[in-house]
């Protein structure tokens, strides 16, 4: 499958070091233990849940752990996050999380843990860019006619926001931002809500994960304008950038991840990150994740940690600028 090469991907071949380096045998000598929960900030059914799951089903069958997933929804996320947090550092209890985990400290100021130094930062798991879509109707071909049509009637434009700190909803304020146009914000709780309405005809355009909207998008019901990686989606090839089509160097990708309690002991974070470094290399794992617009990430924790910390400082930044507010 083809990396693409954006602020997101990783040096070829890390997930490969980190299998086979110095420290492999060292991992595998340790143990994990008999059961494994691994927490899920959203409802079932959503993007996050179908990875966690599959990463479960395939932890589970390569160790003999038995590995449940536990949907603890609400909060953008951060109640599970928060949970996590304060589970003992054994193994036990893993927290998958999205690319709003980055933002969350900036949009919920309050928040009862530090969203990097209250965790043990085990792998980056895929990235699935987001997609702006219409609905198949709609007289937009590009993205330049929506955007031509925002500036021409400010306010009058209907779009989905997707609320919080989800990606969607900021590539969508960070595009807005960038671009100068104006557009009534229709607001909804989560892209799935808001994609219903598309297809409805209650709005016009909507911002989601690729691999949120792959069924939408296999039906026909929606199309898709542009995408936001700096390259194009492996597996909707035929939509372009937003980067070769209204603004230059545009580059926002949606990412997964696994984390555990703070304080981990070394060796069981490394057998852990070897673990599902083997199952993202696997050809017939790769495939599924394909299938849901999802491209595999793997590396060693300090990639995750690179990533987390640039990610923070980036929609940080921009929530604090556009004063947006879990108000």
């Amino acid at each position: 499958m083809r990396r693409r090469l954006t602020r997101l991907a990783f040096v070829a071949g890390s997930a490969a070091i980190t299998l086979f380096g110095p420290r492999m045998g060292f991992a595998q000598s340790r143990p994990l233990p008999r059961t494994i929960t691994l927490h899920v900030g959203f409802p079932a059914g959503g993007p996050a849940d179908t990875i966690a799951r599959l990463v479960a089903e395939q932890l589970g069958a390569n160790t003999g752990s038995a590995v449940v997933v536990l949907n603890k929804p609400g909060v953008g996320g951060t109640l599970a996050a928060a949970g996590l947090a304060q589970t003992a550092p054994d193994g036990g209890n893993l927290l998958l999380v999205s690319s709003g985990h980055a933002g969350a400290p900036a949009f919920y100021p309050n928040l009862p843990f530090d969203n990097q130094k209250s965790f043990t930062l085990v792998i980056a798991l895929a990235q699935s860019p987001v997609v702006i879509l219409v609905h198949k109707d709609s007289p937009f071909r590009t993205i330049g006619d929506a955007i031509a049509e925002a500036k021409a009637r400010p306010g009058k434009l209907s779009f989905g926001n997707s609320g919080g700190a989800t990606l969607p909803a900021l590539t969508a304020a960070l595009l807005q931002k960038e671009l100068g146009y104006d557009v009534l914000s229709v607001p909804y709780r989560g892209s799935g809500p808001a994609n219903i309405d598309l297809v409805g005809g209650v709005i016009q355009v909507n911002f989601d994960i690729v691999s949120g909207a792959m069924g939408l998008l296999a039906s026909g019901d929606v199309r898709g304008l542009a995408v936001s990686s700096i390259a194009r989606s492996a597996v909707l090839p035929d939509v372009p950038t937003i980067a070769e089509t209204v603004r230059p160097g545009f580059d926002v990708t949606g990412w997964f991840g696994i984390l555990a309690p703070a304080q981990m002991e070394a060796a069981l974070s490394a057998r852990l990150n070897n673990e599902i470094n083997r199952i993202l290399q696997a050809t017939e794992f790769r495939t599924r994740l394909a299938a849901l617009g999802i491209e595999p990430i793997g590396g060693a924790p300090e990639d995750f940690a690179r990533l987390l910390a640039a990610e923070t400082t980036r929609w940080t930044a921009l929530i604090r600028e556009l004063g947006i507010t879990s108000q």
